[in-house]
């Protein structure tokens, strides 16, 4: 087996080889230092961005901890989304694939599938249980699903799950569980809301937050276009049909302007896909399996899709709209730039978005500036060059402006006046510098 850095964990032979499988060669900074506190099983907090591996930073720990023949639920994890709930039980099936004979069973419950089936499934319990906390918590008050014998919480994006109102389902989930539960928190932020729920299960849990080492990931370049007058949908289907992408996500802010942008792209001819959260559980699956087929070159989405859906392959990310909330700026652009490659967050803006851009700039993006003209990109001057020009005062002016000054009393076409005298003093100035130039040559 090939040697890698994974090695001093001493996991299970079946997870080194998912780990070789998966192509990990080192830890990333939150598994290194979320899993040795994990493995002594001790609760914690990982705070850190979208992208930096904690999915297996917990995961790894768990499937090692887990004890095969024990029939009963040892590790629940918690996600504020279907589409994640369900990224997080394929990959435990990637892992445990790898065991011989696989015994470590996992399964996954959501909204909007079939209640009844799960409770009918559920004669023997999973080992692991990972899903929205609606439909575990429903399946939990409908005694089907035993949470009180696991020993393992996890948390997962808690900060979307505050947002999204699911941390009161966490919390009956997390009631029913033993005292001396091991809770491992994760989240991009940690909002004063959130606390009250960590300090009434965690008792001095372990924190480590991973500090981006930039905002945005260097192999991220940021690129903003002036809407001028424009029309915007026309703006962007020029761009998208431009940069001819792998697979692009336009970011919108609501649903209702999800739809209005992906029917006025349709109707210009592009194959458009769509993800907010209108669609029916049945449309977003079959939605997200057309994407993942690659049938959709564009797609549309609200912020849904930047933290709760991990899509493979985006080379683009274009804000139609820039978020409310600044930090989604980032989650965005994080669905770009994955696994090494590069990628491009394109910001339409327009005068209204300057205090926004500002923001973005103090936070560290540092924004390149294009235009699209006749179907070609060229640089475009910086928003910011008129605003930072300074103005040269000639002598003449500084003269003009030190001898005429507001008179205390003034009266009315006081500022004609003034502005006429100085008018006369840089005349006279500017006669006097020719003469003594002519009389230097």
């Amino acid at each position: 087996m090939a040697e890698h850095k994974f090695n001093r964990f001493n996991f299970k032979p079946f997870i080194n080889m998912a780990i070789e499988e998966l192509r990990f060669q080192e830890p990333t900074e939150i598994q290194e230092k979320m899993m040795p506190l994990i493995l002594k099983g001790e609760s914690a907090i990982g705070q850190s961005q979208t992208g930096t591996g904690k999915t297996h930073a917990y995961l790894l720990p768990m499937l090692e901890a887990i004890n095969p023949d024990l029939q009963q639920v040892q590790g629940v994890i918690t996600a504020p989304t279907r589409e994640l709930a369900n990224q997080i039980y394929h990959e435990i099936l990637k892992i445990t694939k790898h065991e011989e004979p696989n015994r470590i069973s996992a399964r996954c419950y959501i909204g909007g599938t079939d209640k009844q089936r799960d409770i009918g499934k559920l004669k023997q319990q999973p080992h692991i249980v990972v899903g929205t906390p609606g439909r575990i918590n429903d399946l939990v008050r409908e005694q089907a699903l035993f949470v009180h014998t696991a020993e393992m919480l996890v948390v997962d994006e808690a900060d979307l799950m505050l947002d999204m109102g699911f941390l009161q389902d966490v919390d009956q989930i997390a009631g029913k569980m033993p005292k001396d539960l091991q809770i491992l928190v994760f989240s991009a932020t940690i909002p004063e809301k959130l606390k009250p729920f960590l300090k009434k299960y965690m008792e001095n849990p372990k924190f480590e937050h991973v500090q981006p080492k930039q905002i945005s990931a260097e192999n991220i370049e940021h690129i903003l276009v002036p809407l001028r007058s424009r029309e915007k949908v026309a703006v962007l289907s020029e761009m998208l049909q431009a940069y001819n992408p792998y697979l692009a996500i336009v970011f919108v802010n609501t649903k209702q302007m999800a739809d209005k942008v992906a029917d006025q792209l349709i109707e210009r001819g592009l194959k458009v896909g769509r993800i907010h959260g209108d669609l029916s559980p049945r449309d977003r699956k079959k939605m997200m399996k057309q994407i993942r087929d690659l049938e959709y070159q564009y797609i549309v989405a609200t912020d849904l899709a930047a933290r709760g859906i991990d899509i493979e392959g985006v080379s683009h990310i274009i804000n139609f709209e820039l978020p409310r909330d600044l930090d989604f700026y980032i989650h965005r652009s994080g669905r770009t730039a994955r696994a090494g490659n590069k990628g491009l967050a394109v910001t339409i803006y327009e005068p209204a978005d300057e205090d926004s851009l500002v923001r973005l700039e103090k936070m560290g993006i540092e924004f390149s500036y294009l235009d699209l003209q006749k179907g070609n990109w060229v640089e475009v001057t910086d928003r910011n060059r008129r605003k930072n020009r300074t103005k040269t005062i000639n002598e003449a002016e500084i003269k003009a402006r030190k001898f005429v000054r507001k008179p205390a009393k003034v009266k009315p076409g006081y500022k004609k006046k003034m502005e006429a005298e100085r008018e006369q003093i840089k005349k006279r100035e500017r006669r006097l510098n020719s003469r003594n130039k002519n009389q230097k040559k």
